[in-house]
């Protein structure tokens, strides 16, 4: 199989990363510091880059705005759980994970991936059934930082949880009906954030399974954030608890 991405951050973070990228179709006369630092690159790892017309670069890419640039790329290649752990026992970290239950919105979970990654977040695990696949919009809407951001996608997160409880991990789900406020509650470390859906939230036996749940205040009138939104305000508190 294969992939293709589009888009200055994209194709620039997957030539920095891990990801084989077998070669890069670019706008003829392209020049900015982002083009010529692809191309830069590119050069030193042997990436073919070959010059086209902006017709050839349409044709390739229909799915939107390919910024005049597009690369043939493998197929992201998903993490396991023990992996994500490794990552943060390596670094000499307090483990902090991410579990998002059933974020289907490509661009949301892109948004989140990014958040998650510019907050240190070790990394990310996706049930395999009722969420987004890390697909090239994820990809063009985390910047780029999917390509340096643990992703695992498992059959069974209750299972999973368990398996991080064992572990000595403390489970935190983010949830609009819990009665303890994110903000004065005793958040535990380490710590796995639990974030659930666009619309239905985290589900019941997932819910069942969080060792403490809590809520973000809303002061306004409209009852929800968006979930990047929210995932974001949860990722950047336990950063703060991390800190101290």
């Amino acid at each position: 199989m294969g992939s293709k991405l589009s888009g200055a951050n994209s194709v620039l973070e997957a030539i920095r990363s891990r990801r084989h990228v077998h070669r890069i179709y670019i706008l003829e006369g392209k020049s900015s510091k982002k083009y010529d630092e692809i191309l830069r690159l590119a050069k030193q790892r042997g990436i073919f880059v070959q010059e086209v017309e902006r017709s050839r670069l349409d044709q390739m890419y229909k799915e939107g705005n390919h910024q005049g640039v597009v690369a043939l790329v493998d197929d992201y290649e998903y993490a396991t759980v023990e992996e994500i752990l490794e990552k943060a026992y390596m670094q000499k970290e307090s483990p902090f994970i991410l579990i998002l239950d059933g974020i289907e919105d490509p661009q949301n979970l892109g948004a989140i991936i990014r958040t998650a990654e510019c907050a240190g977040v070790h990394g990310i695990v996706l049930p395999r059934h009722s969420s987004s696949d890390v697909t090239e919009t994820v990809s063009r809407t985390s910047a780029g930082a999917v390509e340096h951001m643990l992703i695992a996608r498992v059959k069974n997160l209750v299972e999973t949880i368990k398996l991080l409880k064992s572990k000595g991990m403390w489970v935190v789900g983010a949830d609009m009906e819990a009665n303890q406020d994110l903000f004065s509650a005793n958040i535990p470390l380490p710590v796995v954030l639990v974030v659930g859906g666009e619309d239905r939230g985290i589900r019941r036996l997932v819910k069942e399974n969080c060792d403490l749940l809590v809520k973000i205040p809303l002061c306004g009138k409209i009852s929800s954030l968006n979930a990047s939104i929210a995932a974001a305000v949860c990722i950047y508190e336990v950063l703060k608890r991390q800190s101290k």
